[in-house]
């Protein structure tokens, strides 16, 4: 029996008439079918969206948090079981199937939180007798498009601070993870959420996102995938507000003075974690010269080490699906001749693939310039901080960067001088904690920042509010 979509607070079959498969992609096993939504879905999402929010704007916002602290501690509850919904049907290793439902605890105890802070700033006026302040306030209907790779921390990032700022959503996540997002919509209905508050729309980008994007009745759209899909929101959402995360290709720098133990753990974590399925995951080693042959010697133990495999049992679980292994291969291809392939490089039987790292790349190579989305990492060798930082820069994408050295005066140059939202000293580029801004430059995004309280700012908006107690007319500059 399929799984179905969730409008108004009840559980209903798509108008479509139409179903989709969710398989482990370590397994291949049913996971469950699950409804494939339609434009007539989103419409009746939105109404019931902007039905509830009359209402749901006007609950006070600690009233709000308090749906949210119920929402973290049935996380909590059913933590093990999540992270292996997750494990199962997204693929990664078990202890971040776990992570991926911590980090959806931390942001609605954060966001929670948020509800009883919510600042304004007051400010003296220029004219007497007048008071002068700002208050946050919700933006109205909430688009929330999420992809596959963190299916329950991503949608918590955007649905904990658009929930407690006073706004509804329609939310459709990726078609690779219906069953997680389910599981979450679940568990926010379980804490009170009122019906029409959280809308869940499965199905594909062509027949769910895009109507999502392009509705009249949708105030704002938050948005995490590829550069393409992120062009397209851009292109049609009109002028609605648009938070967008599209990626990156991100640098790990180790410099001659660097601890290479430490460095090497940071690269393998951050290029091989995931199977490098992360916006964040360090695709590029930005290597000096004079440390280049002990480090790969020691990054080509540690990679040795790691076991490819189902993640309950493996330190390196599948690629999501059959087009991500062949995206995979092809750019393992390109890298063949762009490169020197030093390990890894192969396909295995079903969705998996080798750890892979090129040496002798050159920056302007595709495999050092391209988000690859999978567990290969190009490693590109300097003469100083000056060119690795030139190196780093030399890209689209502007998301996390990394350096590992014992200057401190190469460390702060670098978090000067780094293109990229997130800098990290002697840590490797993945690890957002949820109290700070995450999101990226360039190509990476519009400059939208997620969590933290930039989360709070993505989904509200400031109302400047005057109050003249003068008695009389008073005109600002010309009086």
């Amino acid at each position: 029996m399929a799984e179905k979509l969730f409008i108004g607070g009840k559980w209903v079959k798509s108008a479509s008439g139409k179903t989709f498969a969710s398989k482990n992609p370590a397994t291949g096993a049913s996971l469950g079918t699950f409804q494939a939504g339609n434009a007539k879905d989103v419409d009746l999402a939105v109404r019931a969206a902007r039905k509830a929010f009359k209402k749901y704007r006007l609950i006070p916002a600690p009233d709000r948090g308090e749906i949210l602290f119920e929402a973290a501690r049935l996380l909590k509850k059913n933590k093990k079981r999540l992270g292996k919904c997750v494990t199962d049907e997204m693929g990664k290793q078990i202890s971040e199937g776990l992570g991926d439902v911590q980090e959806a605890i931390d942001v609605f105890e954060y966001m929670a939180a948020e509800g009883r802070r919510f600042f304004g700033h007051t400010t003296p006026s220029e004219l007497p007798n007048k008071f002068a302040m700002t208050i946050r306030v919700p933006l109205g209907v909430c688009g929330l498009i999420t992809p596959w790779n963190f299916p329950i921390a991503i949608p918590a990032w955007k649905l904990a601070p658009c929930l407690v700022a006073g706004n509804t959503a329609v939310f459709k996540p990726a078609s690779d993870t219906p069953k997680c997002a389910m599981e979450l919509v679940k568990i926010l209905s379980d804490a009170g959420v009122p019906p029409g508050v959280v809308n869940l729309v499965t199905g594909s980008g062509r027949e769910v996102g895009a109507p999502i994007v392009r509705h009249k009745g949708i105030d704002a759209i938050s948005f995490t995938g590829s550069r393409e899909v992120g062009e397209f929101v851009t292109a049609n959402a009109g002028l609605k507000k648009v938070g967008i995360e599209l990626g990156g290709k991100n640098p790990i720098i180790v410099m001659d003075d660097a601890d290479l133990d430490l460095a090497v753990d940071g690269i393998v974590w951050a290029a091989f974690g995931t199977t490098g399925q992360r916006c964040t995951a360090a695709s590029r080693v930005i290597v000096h010269k004079s440390v280049e042959k002990p480090l790969l010697a020691k990054l080509l133990k540690a990679t040795g080490k790691l076991t490819v495999g189902y993640g309950m049992r493996a330190d390196v679980g599948p690629l999501v699906n059959k087009a991500a292994v062949e995206k995979t291969k092809q750019y393992v291809a390109i890298g063949r001749k762009e490169g020197k392939l030093f390990c890894g490089g192969n396909a295995l039987e079903g969705n998996f693939f080798e750890p892979t790292i090129f040496t002798k790349v050159k920056p302007s190579a595709r495999i050092a310039q391209e988000e690859i989305f999978g567990p290969v990492t190009a490693v590109i060798t300097v003469s100083s901080l000056k060119e690795a930082i030139t190196v780093a820069n030399s890209i689209d994408y502007g998301l996390s960067s990394s350096i590992y050295t014992r200057d401190v005066n190469s460390a702060f140059t670098a978090i000067r001088d780094l293109e990229a939202g997130v800098t990290y000293i002697n840590a490797p580029t993945i690890g957002a904690e949820v109290h700070l801004p995450f999101g990226g430059v360039k190509a990476t995004g519009n400059g939208t920042r997620e969590a933290g309280i930039e989360g709070i700012n993505e989904f509200s908006e400031t109302k400047t509010v005057y109050i003249d107690y003068s008695g009389g007319l008073q005109r600002a500059q010309i009086d």
